[in-house]
C-alpha cells in the first residue's frame, strides 16, 4: 500500500499537479522568457507538489524559438510554414498520459499553441498566417498536446492560469484538486468497503452544494460497497464523484447545502443562535456577504457542540484556509 501524502493544513492532503513550467518561472517561453504566476509559487506551493512539463521544450524546440500556430486541420506548425510538429507532439503526449494519470489537477499556461485549453485561433491551412489579411480563421482551438491529455484523461481537473485569475474559477478548481487527493488516499491501495462509506459520508454536502444528481448517484454507488467488484466499484465512483465536482456550485445550491448543515445543528442551539445562523445565510444568499461567513459559524458550531459528523465535512473546510481568506 502507498504512503499516504503527508497533510497540509487541518489535515488536507498534499496535492500532486502538474504544471506549464513557465508558470513557475523557468524561462522556456517561445522568446526566452517566462510566465510566472504569483498565486501558484507564492500561495499554492506552500501547499501542493508541482510537476512541471514543457512540451516545446521536451519535442527539442528549445528557448527561444519559432512561434508555433495552430491550423483547422489540427496540425501545429511553425508560423513560417518551415516545419510541422503535430507528430513530435503527438508522440510525447502519448508517452506523458501514463505519468499523469495519478496526478490531482494541471495547470496550463493560456494562449498556448500546445498548452492553452479554450478559445485560440486557429488558421486555414495553406497559408502559415492564414487569410490573406493575415487574421486566424476561428478562435475555437485548444492547445495540441493539452487538447490530447485531456481527451485522454477526462476526469483530471484541468484549468488555465488566466482563469485562475476569476476569484470564483480558482476557488472551484482548487476545491477540485484537494477532492481528488483525498479520492487518490482513498484509492492508494487495499481499501474496504467501509473506507469508502466514511470517505462518501465526509463529502456529502460537498457533492450536494456542487451537483445534486451527482449527490445521489454516488450515494447510490456506494450502498453497493461489497456486493459488486471493488475495481468497477472503484471505477465508477471515481466517474461520478469527479464529474459532480466539476459541476460549479452556484448561490442557490450553496444556500441549500448550508440549510441541510444546519439542519443537522439546529437541535443544539438556541434561537439566537439559529438566528444568527439564518441571517448569515441570507446575507450570502442576496450578495452581502461571502459564503466564508455562513461557512465558518457553521463549522464553529459543529465543533462547538461534538458533532463529528458535521465538523469532518469537507464543505466546510475543503481546502487550507490560506488559500482564500474570503470564499467569494
Amino acid at each position: 500500500m502507498s504512503a499516504p501524502a503527508p497533510a497540509t493544513g487541518r489535515g488536507h492532503p498534499r496535492p500532486r499537479l502538474a504544471v506549464s513550467s513557465c508558470l513557475l518561472g523557468a524561462p522556456v517561453r517561445y522568446n526566452g522568457g517566462h510566465s510566472r504566476d504569483r498565486f501558484l509559487t507564492d500561495q499554492l506551493s506552500r501547499h501542493v507538489d508541482w510537476v512541471p512539463v514543457c512540451p516545446e521544450m521536451e519535442i527539442g524546440l528549445g528557448a527561444p524559438r519559432p512561434t508555433l500556430r495552430l491550423l483547422t486541420d489540427g496540425r501545429l506548425v511553425t508560423k513560417d510554414g518551415s516545419a510541422d510538429h503535430t507528430a513530435a507532439m503527438t508522440r510525447l503526449a502519448e508517452e506523458r498520459i501514463p505519468l499523469l494519470e495519478g496526478l490531482d489537477g494541471y495547470v496550463l499556461k493560456s494562449r498556448s499553441p500546445s498548452c492553452g485549453l479554450r478559445n485560440l485561433p486557429r488558421y486555414a491551412p495553406g497559408s502559415p498566417d492564414g487569410h490573406d489579411d493575415g487574421r486566424p480563421a476561428d478562435r475555437r482551438g485548444r492547445g495540441l498536446f493539452a487538447d490530447l491529455i485531456c481527451d485522454a484523461l477526462p476526469e483530471l481537473p484541468a484549468e488555465e492560469d488566466g482563469r485562475l485569475r476569476d476569484p470564483r474559477l480558482r476557488e472551484h478548481f482548487i476545491e477540485r484538486v484537494f477532492a481528488q487527493a483525498r479520492l487518490r488516499e482513498l484509492f492508494s491501495g487495499g481499501w474496504r468497503p467501509r473506507d469508502l462509506v466514511e470517505f462518501h459520508g465526509r463529502h456529502k454536502m460537498q457533492l450536494l452544494a456542487h451537483a445534486p444528481v451527482g449527490y445521489r448517484e454516488t450515494g447510490r454507488i456506494v450502498a453497493q460497497a461489497g456486493a459488486r467488484d471493488p475495481a468497477e466499484l472503484e471505477a465508477d465512483y471515481r466517474r461520478a464523484f469527479t464529474a459532480a465536482l466539476a459541476v460549479r456550485a452556484d448561490r442557490g445550491r450553496h444556500v441549500n447545502a448550508l440549510q441541510h448543515v444546519l439542519g443537522f445543528v439546529s437541535g443544539r442551539l438556541d434561537a439566537v443562535r439559529r438566528r444568527d445562523i439564518l441571517a448569515a445565510i441570507e446575507a450570502y444568499h442576496c450578495g452581502r456577504a461571502p459564503l466564508s461567513v455562513p461557512i465558518a459559524l457553521l463549522r464553529h458550531h459543529a465543533e462547538g457542540e461534538g458533532l463529528g459528523y458535521l465538523s469532518r465535512q469537507t464543505y466546510l473546510d475543503p481546502f487550507p484556509a490560506d488559500l482564500f481568506a474570503h470564499r467569494p
